[in-house]
């Protein structure tokens, strides 16, 4: 049996697939209101193909609870957050279902951390607290680290087809984990060890929001000189060595905004290029506001009520609104005093912010000016319904002569 602890967006996906592979799975998770969700066969997040995914995971038996089980295998995907103003990683979460796992797991279990972590943090908080309780790493407990590389929007694909690595003190033993995700990962998994596997995931995040502050930037020299962002990546991408990815409103998620601050705070003095590159994409949302201002002169419109923003997910066609930058915009709408603007998205079910309508009819009869913050379909599906708006378009989806850019 394999108990999953923690049931968001990581652990849930991963403890269907595991069932739906034909293995005894239990998810456990302290929210019991999640987990009632769950066993009464309600999901509690939208995600394509997830509902079918949970069936099969049903029909094969998988159990839910609040409770740690007695087994030899744990899953740890509990959240890793960041502390804001050390930039270091919280271990707390990570270190608590540890010790729950240690007061009841059969001797030799494996402890299997899918958090995403710090480089070292296995070193530094993880092994200590195990020992500290008395136990033997590679005797009592094996400890490992098998980093998630899913995005929401594309879980299910990415289970089965993005490759994994198994970080192992004892290589034979993460062979054998390897075989486990093998029932179910279609791609190569790699074994190696902890610190390797602890560091490649924060890199692969961190390599991803250097490039995409390397298109903030270009997007903010272009706007000062009034030239078109998007014409000039698209002719310089036509080098075949050149892949400059579109600039955008800001950089959000769980992972791609976080992880590198783990970087900057373990190594302060040796990531200044990581640090720029987070200070450019923590930059952009401050950017649109003074873009929507600059509409708001020119058009004369003084009551920013007047102004809605689309889309609170931090991505196209799903509802994470994990560090979304629609809600890191109306942080500094609020240090400013801006109170009223509208917001909209289709795919966020449940109140989340003021001013939040259900209805995009409804919405776009409030406002004069519409902030595209996500590209959702929904948006690209209904664009004739905003061609008579003062469109200012952060996702480049608008065709309109009138449309402005970022």
């Amino acid at each position: 049996m394999i108990n999953i602890i923690g049931l968001g967006y990581i652990g849930l996906p991963t403890a269907l697939m595991f069932a739906k592979s034909g293995l005894k799975v239990v998810g456990t998770d302290y929210n019991s209101n999640l987990v009632n969700s769950l066993t009464e066969g309600k999901l509690t997040f939208e995600e394509e193909g997830l509902e079918e995914l949970f069936q099969e995971a049903i029909s094969n038996g998988i159990e839910f609870t609040t409770e740690y089980k007695k087994t030899h295998t744990y899953i740890i995907a509990v959240p890793t957050p960041y502390i804001k103003d050390s930039k270091k990683l919280d271990p707390k979460y990570v270190i608590s279902a540890v010790n729950s796992v240690l007061d009841i797991c059969e001797k030799g279990a494996a402890l299997i951390i899918e958090s995403t972590i710090s480089p070292g943090t296995t070193d530094k908080y993880i092994r200590p607290e195990i020992e500290r309780r008395g136990y033997v790493i590679g005797e009592d407990v094996h400890l490992l680290h098998a980093p998630e590389r899913i995005i929401p929007g594309k879980m299910i694909y990415e289970l089965e087809y993005n490759s994994r690595t198994i970080g192992a003190d004892n290589l034979e033993i993460g062979e054998k984990v390897k075989g486990l995700y093998s029932n179910f990962c279609k791609a190569e998994i790699v074994v190696s060890d902890i610190r390797s596997a602890e560091m490649s995931k924060v890199v692969e995040n961190t390599y991803r929001d250097i490039n995409i502050a390397f298109a903030n930037e270009l997007a903010k020299i272009c706007r000062t000189d009034n030239m078109d962002v998007y014409e000039i990546i698209r002719i310089a991408n036509m080098h075949p060595r050149v892949n400059i990815l579109q600039p955008g409103p800001g950089v959000g998620g769980h992972c791609i905004s976080v992880d590198p601050w783990f970087l900057v705070g373990d190594y302060p003095d040796l990531t200044n290029l990581i640090l720029t590159a987070r200070k450019i994409n923590d930059s952009m949302p401050r950017h649109v506001l003074g873009r929507i201002r600059d509409i708001m002169r020119e058009h004369g419109i003084k009551d920013i009520s007047k102004v809605g923003l689309y889309g609170l997910a931090y991505k196209e066609n799903v509802d994470d609104t994990r560090e979304s930058p629609t809600l890191q915009l109306l942080e500094r709408m609020d240090e400013h005093l801006a109170f009223g603007v509208k917001v909209f998205d289709p795919f966020v079910k449940e109140r989340i912010v003021d001013h939040q309508f259900m209805n995009f009819e409804d919405f776009l009869n409030e406002i004069e000016i519409l902030v595209v913050m996500v590209g959702h379909d929904h948006i690209k599906n209904n664009k004739d319904l905003i061609k008579e708006k003062l469109v200012l378009d952060a996702k480049n989806i608008c065709a309109f002569e009138s449309s402005y850019k970022i």
